[in-house]
């Protein structure tokens, strides 16, 4: 079975680097990804954390897009908690009227990054509607927002987004369980499993199961992936990669890379009471003929069409070098 490959970066700072070369190297990257066929080049959201450059997406994908042509390019994804859908629907009908055709809305709901962060971005929010608004409820607008330009039976009804593109942005929801699957089949939204957070099987069939009950296709999974002239090199680069889960008392839960990063969120949550579950997150690691067998035995099994692949090294060089070899056994024909 055929599939694409698309590419998620979270401009990742190496030890002695900045910001300003990685963004660098994101655009060159993405350009580099262009030329080797890859469908998709989608920018991550992160908030307050040092190794990560990424912190608004959306104004990466403008410059990242004034610098290609041809790639579609994104976000993956735009933390919905923190923004009016409103003025995400605006950003990104600029975007799309800016590069027609070549947009991508990817929509996520964790909070990325801590407690504190969130709190400063949600600073002028009213917390008792936060506290009371369901995530769905908020897609929802956003959805009406992006597509009729106007929402209907609430407060906001009569309010439009503009400008109207020539061509509106693909919608897409980035989850990890069937309940977001089975909301972004409903709202006509595109499904990515987000395997690089949770790679457990059997939670990866239910979820497929779901989305394909609903529109009879599976969705794309995005994991992490990293190709290197030998096995033992993309062995030794990638490591043992593991996630923790953390729940609150309050019911919250989000992912956080280590167990330090769990106790910090819980203290600055006011949280004493929680608990953890470590989770292994997909990664596929070898020579890029090693990943592309991977890539093609999860395409068979599951019907996937498209992978988003998230490279979990932040050495530039070898980020290159892997989307390089990955796209030469793949024998990727030029966009």
């Amino acid at each position: 079975m055929s599939y694409s490959l698309s590419l998620l970066d979270k401009s990742l700072i190496p030890e002695g680097a900045d910001a300003a070369q990685a963004f660098q190297h994101t655009v060159a990257l993405a350009q580099s990804a262009e030329c080797l066929g890859y469908r998709r080049y989608w920018l991550a959201e992160h908030h307050g954390n040092k190794n990560y450059a990424g912190s608004a997406p959306e104004v990466l994908a403008a410059h990242v897009l004034a610098k290609t042509s041809r790639i579609r390019v994104g976000t993956g994804g735009v933390m919905l908690q923190h923004y009016s859908p409103f003025k995400v629907a605006e950003t990104f009908r600029v975007l799309a009227a800016l590069a027609p055709g070549r947009v991508d809305l990817g929509i996520g709901k964790a909070p990325g990054g801590l407690p504190l962060t969130s709190k400063a971005l949600q600073w002028l929010h009213d917390p008792e509607k936060k506290r009371s608004e369901d995530f769905g409820v908020r897609l929802a607008e956003l959805d009406a927002f992006l597509y009729d330009g106007v929402a209907s039976g609430h407060a906001l009804a009569g309010a439009v987004a503009t400008p109207q593109p020539p061509q509106l942005p693909q919608r897409v929801l980035l989850g990890g369980s069937p309940e977001s699957a089975v909301l972004a089949a409903r709202l006509g939204w595109q499904f990515v499993y987000a395997g690089h957070f949770n790679g457990d099987p059997v939670n990866l069939a239910q979820s497929i199961a779901a989305y394909r009950a609903e529109t009879g296709r599976a969705p794309w999974l995005a994991l992490f992936a990293f190709a290197a002239h030998t096995h033992d090199e993309a062995a030794e680069r990638v490591g043992a990669l593991r996630s923790f889960r953390v729940y609150l008392p309050t019911g919250q839960t989000v992912n956080l890379p280590s167990l330090e990063a769990a106790a910090e969120f819980a203290r600055q949550a006011g949280a004493s009471d929680f608990r953890t579950e470590e989770r292994r997150p997909h990664v596929i690691a070898g020579t890029g003929e090693e990943v592309r067998a991977a890539l093609d035995a999860l395409s068979a099994q599951h019907g996937i069409e498209e992978f988003v692949i998230d490279i979990p090294v932040a050495d530039f060089a070898a980020r290159h070098a892997s989307v390089e070899l990955l796209a030469r056994a793949r024998e990727l024909a030029p966009a």
